[in-house]
């Protein structure tokens, strides 16, 4: 039974590093035997979240669409770039959409016995780690396991080569390691 992981960043910019990185990741699963769905969330377009515009239109067709691929998923891999010391606003608006509830699901059932883990990279000198504790307290509000393992990595502008690469091989090795923990553990739960 093969473990389903999806992968996504939480940047919408083009040449995002979240981006590479979750690239990155998804390539890490492949290697590691999961199957391995990889979403870009600007290819899902959502409004900002607002609750009046849900019960005049319903669940948003692009949140129906990623919550279909949230539930059929066993786990997930999370790029998520830092804002001003927190996970980003698209991150956050994309979660707040597939937390709702659509018919024939229980409450929060994209989230709920699922397994993540949660990577950054960043341009300053933390590399994104202040928003991956604030965005591990909210994944696992609402139902996620997280890995205890993360890895955020600073100084994004020389963390890759020219061909979308890690430039440090021993972090390449941190993250083959932390990913293949992650589709571990879900075949364990699974069997």
């Amino acid at each position: 039974m093969s473990v389903k992981i999806l992968v996504f960043a939480g940047s919408l910019r083009k040449e995002s590093y979240n981006k590479k990185l979750a690239k990155i990741l998804a390539e890490s699963a492949k290697k590691a035997g999961a199957e391995v769905n990889y979403v870009d969330l600007i290819d899902l377009p959502l409004p900002l979240f607002n609750e009046d515009d849900e019960a005049e239109n319903g669940i948003h067709p692009n949140a129906l669409d990623l919550k279909k691929m949230m539930n059929e998923a066993d786990g997930f891999l999370i790029a998520s770039p830092e804002y001003n010391g927190s996970y980003s606003g698209v991150l956050k608006n994309a979660i707040d959409w597939a937390s709702r509830q659509a018919d024939g699901e229980g409450i929060l059932e994209s989230f709920k016995n699922k397994y993540a883990a949660i990577f950054a990279t960043s341009p300053g000198a933390f590399g994104g780690l202040r928003g991956l504790s604030q965005l591990r307290l909210l994944l696992s509000g609402i139902g996620t396991t997280l890995l205890n393992d993360q890895v955020a990595i600073p100084k994004a502008a020389d963390a890759f080569t020219e061909d979308g690469q890690l430039a440090s091989e021993k972090r390449q090795q941190t993250i083959d390691r932390i990913v293949g923990r992650l589709v571990e553990m879900i075949e364990k739960v699974k069997s």
